[in-house]
């Protein structure tokens, strides 16, 4: 199966279960039923596919606290800041520190378009969220961090599942932990504001659908690092922020700008160049 096509599903899937976690007041009660619902469904997999290799391991479990620090910066960066203004400066911080990355930790090499496709994918992002004109510092610092998290369990998975020596096994047991980890993080954020871990009943279900869409998503990322150059996977998921600007112009009824249509093109001129190489 071509790698492309696949990423850029997993692009937008990622889009929307984004814009479901923007659209309710309590976050970290739906990334817990999320969390709920992505480790429910990886339990059977986990049990019956073939574990990961003992020497992917490591990489599993700190990619799965990563994940969580991911899914916690996230609420925050989501508290004060525009969908439309969080989401691309959390992506587009990725792709260049993954190529860094990729490039001191497994020796990856990118051709001179590659390059420019990873620069213009970066810089058609940073273009989108530039033109916020109320934009929060506080929420795109926590967007920055959001970005950093993301290119480093990028990194870390794309090590780990060339490891584990079974796909499906790794996928599975990295969800299962982190899944099992946001409700977690749902009872101590809890007890530290005092607040009972009550989940509304509305949630249950957007929860639900959140975290099927979390997982087919990076499960088709994770599915991609085995075929293809991290950085390069790593860049063609941003392009996610096309379908979050959709997203946010038309479900979220957020401004669209002549400049946020610019940055689009730049993105997807970005991405025809990483499928050239």
């Amino acid at each position: 199966m071509p790698v492309v096509p696949i990423v850029l599903v997993a692009a937008a899937l990622h889009a929307t279960w984004n814009a479901l976690v923007k659209t309710v007041t309590d976050r970290l009660a739906l990334m817990a039923v999320m969390g709920a619902t992505t480790a429910a469904i990886c339990l059977p997999a986990a049990v019956l596919v073939l574990a990961p290799r003992s020497i992917a391991w490591p990489e599993l479990g700190v990619s799965a606290l990563l994940h969580t620090v991911y899914n916690l910066l996230l609420i925050e960066a989501y508290r004060d800041g525009e969908f439309n203004q969080v989401y691309p400066v959390a992506r587009g911080t990725a792709p260049p520190t993954v190529a860094i990355a990729a490039a001191l930790v497994v020796g990856e090499t990118l051709s001179l378009g590659q390059v420019v496709g990873v620069l213009a994918i970066s810089g058609g992002l940073f273009s989108l969220a530039a033109g916020q004109r109320h934009g929060s510092r506080r929420a795109l610092g926590f967007a920055v961090l959001t970005g950093l998290a993301i290119a480093s369990y990028t990194v870390i998975d794309g090590v780990g599942v060339r490891k584990a020596g079974s796909t499906l096994g790794y996928i599975s047991w990295l969800f299962l932990a982190s899944g099992l980890l946001m409700p977690v993080a749902l009872v101590v954020g809890r007890r530290l504001t005092q607040q009972p871990p009550r989940i509304a009943r509305e949630l249950v279900g957007r929860g639900a659908v959140a975290g099927t869409l979390s997982l087919v998503a990076y499960g088709l990322v994770l599915w991609a690092q085995t075929s293809g150059d991290l950085a390069v996977v790593a860049a063609l998921r941003e392009t996610s922020v096309v379908f979050a600007a959709i997203i946010g112009a038309v479900a979220l009824r957020e401004h669209l700008p002549r400049r946020r249509i610019i940055a689009s093109v730049v993105i997807a001129g970005g991405a025809a160049l990483l499928a050239l190489g």
